[in-house]
């Protein structure tokens, strides 16, 4: 399965909210996709994503809350979560 970089993330409203859903996620200047079908990818196994963290690889998962699913990385002891902390994405194609 293909192991996907993720370097960037948009979300609606305020970009670092913790209570703001992601909307897409996806690699600066490159490519982005929905949360949507990130998740769909991630639990059909088509593919797979994660971010780098201090020089170390950090798996993107699905997680549930209140019935609605949604990406995070999984948990590495560091703080906030890996995909809030990224850059708004720029000069990316979406990819649907």
């Amino acid at each position: 399965m293909p192991r996907f970089q993720v370097t960037c993330i948009t979300k609606k409203g305020d970009h670092y909210n913790p209570h703001e859903r992601i909307q897409n996620i996806g690699q600066q200047n490159n490519w982005m996709l929905s949360e949507d079908l990130a998740i769909r990818k991630i639990e059909s196994g088509i593919d797979s994503f994660f971010v780098n963290v201090n020089g170390r690889a950090v798996d993107v998962i699905v997680a549930i809350h209140n019935s609605r699913k949604y990406s995070k990385t999984e948990a590495d002891g560091y703080a906030p979560n890996n995909l809030l902390s990224l850059p708004e994405c720029k000069g990316c194609k979406l990819i649907v």
